[in-house]
């Protein structure tokens, strides 16, 4: 079967209310959920009132299969936790369809699939921006990086490392982690030592002009990206998520 994301929604009535705050533990030494009704989401909005809530689970049927499960076992098994916890509870869930080589984390991935306003807010739209707009667009949909409407001349090979950076943001990569990660395919002859990722680094730089300092150097460690107001990611648009379970 083929990788695949998952994504359930779990839609519940409106809570009627009640006289004192209930409480639910998930299992020993988990922390109690006391709903607080007047710090609920969207009370100070006149009309509006939680209806339900959704979890998004980044998981594929590779991984799951190594968890010795698959994604239909686990949508069962939490349809029935919350049918013994609240059975007039209603539940729906879906798959979140995403490219396999899709960056990032999964969940995230999970979370922009399935348009989830969080992660859609992150993204702006091409159709608002520009291609002439100051700054770096980093365009995973078309591999390609503008640089103040201009487009920058890099090599697949140094998009692919700014991209692997930028999808991992604020986290340090390590060198072994991008020579295993991005020259994966060749052989150990081919692929470049941990030193050489220095003089890809420095010549993506270099072609990044005076936004070259969007790649951290992390002194004994590796790289990083760090969010900046003059980086744009487009991502492009997902495809549709069919109903699955």
């Amino acid at each position: 079967m083929s990788a695949s994301l998952l994504e359930r929604t779990t839609t519940i009535p409106a809570a009627r209310p009640a006289t004192r705050p209930t409480h639910l533990r998930a299992v020993p030494n988990s922390v109690d959920v006391a709903p607080q009704p007047t710090a609920q989401p969207g009370a100070a909005q006149p009309g509006v009132a939680p209806r339900g809530f959704a979890l998004y689970v980044g998981l594929d049927e590779i991984k799951a299969a190594a968890d010795g499960v698959s994604l239909s076992t686990i949508v069962e098994a939490l349809r029935r936790t919350i049918s013994e916890l609240s059975p007039s509870a209603e539940t729906y869930a879906a798959v979140a369809l995403a490219p396999q080589s899709a960056g990032g984390r999964d969940v995230d991935v999970v979370r922009l699939a399935l348009k989830e306003p969080g992660a859609v807010a992150r993204i702006q739209p091409e159709t608002t921006e520009p291609d002439h707009a100051q700054g770096v667009v980093v365009d995973i949909s078309r591999k390609r990086v503008l640089l103040d409407g201009e487009s920058a001349a890099l090599t697949f090979k140094e998009f692919e490392l700014l991209q692997y950076l930028v999808l991992r943001e604020g986290r340090t990569i390590e060198r072994t982690e991008l020579v295993e990660s991005l020259w994966q395919a060749q052989s150990d002859d081919e692929a470049p030592g941990e030193r050489t990722i220095d003089v890809h680094v420095r010549r993506l730089r270099a072609k990044l002009g005076r936004y070259e300092d969007i790649v951290r150097t992390v002194r004994g460690a590796g790289y990083r990206f760090d969010r900046h107001a003059d980086v744009t990611i487009r991502y492009g648009a997902g495809a549709p998520s069919p109903d699955r379970f």
